[in-house]
């Protein structure tokens, strides 16, 4: 590199590192790409990528008289961030892989760049963190707020309405607050937008944090305020016209009168100028503190994504064969059934076996049993994922409202058009742990892959619709049967 000036030292070495770590860990890169392209929740993040450079050129004339230094202590953040990958990759979280792959680029910037260059380009490092896809787990809570708001408006608007989870019947017809009716593309989109603006606008961070909080609160008060709108447009209009003013107001007007409204409720409180510097890069000159040589830094940097990149190939390839056929067998009091009622079955995605058995008593309780076994985890083969479990996404059942626990298990109302209901109580298998928590049922399988434990995994769902005995049945069946225990004990067992 000779006749290269200092920057230019500096930053080819951002180059190179941050291409090693995009080349070792390009899976979680295209997938993260993937879910901005492909998901309208995050397509938001398109726009940020050129935001973060904008930001970063916005500060480069400010940045050219500070002095770059390769910096030991952003190898202590690259380990972190290799950490934080791993325990996504040993529990299949592709939301943790993400985040440390983030975590390790912005470490690459410390680590060829020096502390005062990291002072300096804060908030652009902190702003990308956003870019990890996060929130669609708000979803349910965001239905269900939706729902009870937009109740609670139609009666006070003199309207009838009665709620079942979050399907709302009124006069006019029946109507679910789905999950692209929850609010949570906006609600993400909002928070990247509130941030960035917060950053420019108020110098203050006390009215920084207040616009975001506002923000965040005006959006899920306002999507509330629409569904509320629909219903009653559907009163006036017609279900179908309502769905059509909807569909367009909620694409293309919604998010933009929103924005709209905070913005100028809150011009009256900025208290950036226009013309303010973008960063006030006093007391950063002077000689980087823990510096070290390029010759020992640089390597070190280089070699930490490998390392862990080579640690998570150890961890991932083990697996343990389940019996031949899982079993489950008909309790004291029970017996085998036919198929009856509305036809259910629920997804178990790269699952190594299934099962799915009726059974019924003579109260004319019926329940289905349903099993999902896997001999190792990974992704797209996972007990605990996103369209996973008692509702398909892809089936004409929906998630309906959440129930009281079943010896500990995920108890949930099914609502399929009709309506018929169904309840349904899962469990998660995994490590030897039996849990109903899907974070509990993650930490397990963090633990048995990184600790060498168990790496099987099932999910077991045992459930009855309303009219056949619904969660009463579901309680005599798994009592009947000795506890949930005993049923993981015999679907595992060797025969």
């Amino acid at each position: 590199m000779t006749g290269w000036t200092h920057w230019q030292r500096h930053l080819a070495a951002l180059a190179l590192l941050s291409a090693l770590i995009l080349a070792t860990f390009w899976r979680d890169a295209a997938d993260m790409a993937g879910i901005w392209w492909h998901s309208s929740t995050f397509t938001h993040c398109l726009l940020m990528v050129p935001m973060i450079g904008w930001l970063v050129s916005q500060r480069v004339a400010l940045l050219r008289p500070l002095t770059p230094a390769f910096w030991w202590p952003a190898l202590v953040w690259m380990a972190g961030a290799g950490l934080v990958w791993l325990v996504g990759e040993a529990a299949g979280v592709g939301l943790f892989r993400q985040l440390g792959l983030v975590l390790m680029l912005q470490g690459a910037v410390g680590a060829t760049l020096g502390e005062k260059l990291v002072r300096a380009l804060l908030f652009p490092l902190g702003y990308a963190l956003l870019l990890v896809p996060f929130g669609e787990e708000l979803v349910p809570l965001l239905q269900t707020f939706t729902a009870h708001i937009s109740v609670l408006l139609l009666h006070l608007s003199g309207l009838s309405a009665e709620m079942q989870g979050v399907f709302i019947t009124t006069r006019a017809g029946f109507f679910e607050v789905a999950e692209e009716c929850s609010g949570v593309n906006f609600l993400i989109a909002m928070l990247a937008y509130a941030v960035f603006a917060a950053h420019l606008c108020f110098k203050s961070w006390t009215r920084r944090i207040v616009f975001v909080l506002a923000a965040l609160a005006t959006t899920i008060l306002a999507n509330a305020l629409r569904a509320y709108g629909t219903m009653v447009a559907a009163e006036i209009w017609g279900i179908e016209a309502a769905g059509g003013i909807d569909h367009i107001f909620y694409g293309w007007i919604f998010f933009g009168l929103v924005i709209l409204i905070v913005m100028l409720v809150a011009l009256r409180w900025f208290d950036r100028p226009a013309n303010d510097v973008a960063v006030d890069v006093r007391g950063l000159d002077g000689v980087p503190r823990f510096a070290g040589p390029a010759k020992a830094v640089l390597p070190a940097a280089l070699m930490l994504p490998l390392i862990f990149a080579g640690w998570g190939m150890l961890i991932g390839g083990r697996s343990a064969p389940l019996p031949e056929t899982m079993v489950v067998e008909a309790p004291p009091g029970w017996r085998d059934a036919r198929a009856g009622g509305t036809a259910w079955a629920p997804r178990f995605d790269g699952a190594d076996q299934r099962l799915l058995r009726q059974f019924a008593n003579d109260k004319g309780q019926v329940v289905t049993v349903a099993i999902g076994g896997y001999e190792r985890q990974a992704e797209g083969r996972e007990v605990v994922a996103f369209g996973q479990g008692a509702v398909d996404p892809d089936s004409k059942w929906a998630w309906s409202a959440a129930l009281p626990a079943i010896e500990g298990a995920r108890t949930e109302r099914l609502l399929h058009p009709g309506p018929v209901l169904r309840d349904a109580a899962t469990w998660y298998v995994v490590g030897g742990t039996v849990t109903g928590n899907p974070r509990r049922a993650k930490l397990a399988g963090l633990q048995a892959r990184l600790l060498g434990g168990d790496p099987r995994a099932l999910s077991l769902i045992v459930s009855s619709e309303a009219r056949q005995g619904g969660i009463n049945a579901i309680t005599d069946f798994v009592s009947a049967s000795g506890g949930v225990n005993a049923m993981a004990d015999r679907a595992l067992k060797t025969r």
